[in-house]
């Protein structure tokens, strides 16, 4: 009983934690300061977004273990429960959609000319 009403709380830990990683990855506000060193503000983010990817893993990971725990014997393996599962879709989508975005940054969008 106790387990069914953890299971939504664990899943919103989850995503919340997940929407945090992609806040931090693509919709950072950067000091108007750091411009001058634009190296050391992409590492920055880049250092945050990792830790903050790994604090996401280790949530998604306690949410699956309690989703696993909620199922009956034998139990699935933690991989195929439902917080790992949006984890690894969220990170992969991530991944692809960061280089993605800083390709399309520097080539189109501030830049009147194309540099084809």
């Amino acid at each position: 009983m106790l387990l069914e009403l953890v299971k939504p709380v664990a899943l919103f830990l989850c995503l919340l934690s997940l929407l945090m990683v992609f806040h931090t990855v693509f919709f950072t506000l950067e000091d108007p300061h750091l411009l001058h060193q634009p190296h050391q503000a992409l590492n920055d983010r880049i250092l945050d977004s990792l830790l903050l990817l790994a604090l996401s893993a280790g949530i998604s990971l306690m949410g699956s273990l309690v989703f696993r725990e909620a199922e009956p014997l034998p139990r699935p393996s933690l991989s195929s429960t439902l917080p790992l599962q949006i984890f690894y879709w969220a990170t992969s989508i991530m991944l692809l959609l960061y280089p993605l975005a800083s390709f399309l940054e520097t080539h189109y969008i501030f830049t009147p000319a194309i540099h084809w």
